[in-house]
């Protein structure tokens, strides 16, 4: 399956979760900046980079869906791009911050296991939102490993 290909059908997804979702009771567009991740690696005998600079937006249009891109430093030093959808059924208020729970699916590059190009990933990830500031906690688990990883990707709103 060519990259177009796939790049094509993760635009028309993300676009009818948008139609899908404008009927969502809830309607709150918002758009979030981020610098990149900060990951730990639970192998610590390898020398991964875990602090992973770089810039990405994140739109979330309602509270169900959002999409996400941007590009960073990933743990092998090299430099990868990502787009990927979120759908965020769980939901939680603690006191001022918003708390929501699901996946994350869609496209990314730059890792040795796939020569660098590009693949398909889906992963579980936490959504935590106050007013200005937010987190997002992603869980990497690696199915050909006992290594798995955690991602902190700090954020700020900018609508």
């Amino acid at each position: 399956m060519s990259f177009r290909f796939r790049a094509s059908a993760c635009v028309c997804f993300a676009l009818w979760s948008m139609v899908a979702a404008a009927g969502d009771a809830e309607p709150s567009f918002q758009i979030w900046l981020n610098p990149g991740f900060l990951s730990y690696h639970s192998d610590r005998s390898q020398d991964y980079r875990e602090g992973n600079i770089g810039f990405g937006a994140e739109a979330v249009f309602a509270p169900d869906h959002g999409f996400f891109a941007g590009t960073f430093l990933n743990s092998d030093d090299v430099r990868s791009r990502y787009g990927m959808y979120q759908w965020r059924p769980l939901h939680w208020q603690l006191k001022t911050v918003s708390v929501s729970g699901g996946l994350v699916a869609g496209l990314m590059d730059g890792y040795p296991r796939n020569d660098r190009g590009w693949f398909f990933g889906a992963l579980p990830v936490f959504f935590f939102e106050g007013e200005r500031l937010g987190a997002n906690f992603v869980i990497v688990p690696r199915s050909d490993s006992d290594h798995w990883l955690v991602a902190l990707q700090l954020k700020l709103r900018v609508q």
